[in-house]
């Protein structure tokens, strides 16, 4: 009989593959439905099943109106909106739901449980659709990261701003995976720093070595703490709801 952690081992890998191939059909379906203009309601899709496979839950954001909430309306079908994708990626920890969460909306939540798959929602704002799609970040996911990026308008990279041990890692993750995307644009953002021991941006621009990934592509830092109480303060996440759309409603 297998050690019971080799077999913990084994599910978690299995279930990371099997939430992985979920997330990607997931995409594909979507991506076919919008083609085909049936006004398809993909609101509450992807959280069906074990927990551990999906751990994910498709959502539609509030609309119109940075940061204003309200409920959750869905485009006309004949309405033709411009289709972007937002990639969200970190290591695990670092706060990738909790900033979806406050993307969406500016409801105070208490605990957000961590993402063992991933997590899709959208926004409706200004004659777009912008779809956000986490991928965890645990060690068995981030070697399926690169199969996401091909269909990203955006990358954004949350970053722990206190976990100095793992900031080696990340920047290894960033790097490898934007390898062969030289204009994909990057949005970092400094998480956690309502934490008194959090660096400083410019003490992550070094450490993640972003000087080095410039050049073709666009790339920002942002200081964020994706908590409701910092919602009103200069690290909001709101400031990188209008970031976002101000890059993907470029030309």
């Amino acid at each position: 009989m297998a050690p019971t952690g080799a077999l913990r081992e084994l599910t978690l890998a299995l279930g990371a593959v099997v939430a992985v191939l979920g997330s990607l059909l997931f995409i594909a379906v979507k991506i076919y439905f919008r083609g085909t203009d049936t006004g398809t309601d993909w609101s509450g899709w992807g959280g069906r099943g074990d927990p551990l496979l999906w751990a994910g839950l498709s959502t539609s954001c509030p609309s119109v109106g940075l940061g204003v909430p309200g409920p959750a309306p869905h485009a006309p079908a004949s309405l033709q909106l411009n289709w972007r994708q937002v990639l969200v990626l970190g290591l695990d920890g670092a706060g990738k739901s909790s900033v979806l969460h406050y993307i969406c909306s500016q409801t105070a939540r208490d605990h957000i449980a961590p993402t063992y798959g991933f997590n899709s929602a959208q926004l409706f704002v200004e004659g777009m659709e912008m779809d956000l799609l986490e991928v965890g970040g645990s060690q068995n996911l981030r070697a399926y990261w690169p199969h996401y990026v091909s269909q990203a308008h955006v990358l954004v990279f949350v970053v722990d701003s206190v976990d100095r041990s793992r900031l080696l890692m990340a920047r290894q993750e960033l790097h490898a995976l934007l390898a062969n995307e030289p204009q994909l644009p990057l949005v970092v953002l400094a998480n956690k720093q309502d934490k008194s021991d959090a660096l400083s941006t410019a003490e992550l621009e070094e450490e993640l070595a972003l000087h080095t990934l410039r050049g073709q592509r666009e790339i920002y830092l942002l200081p964020t703490s994706a908590t409701w109480d910092s919602l009103n303060t200069a690290n909001s996440i709101l400031h990188v709801k209008s970031l976002l759309v101000t890059l993907l409603s470029q030309p």
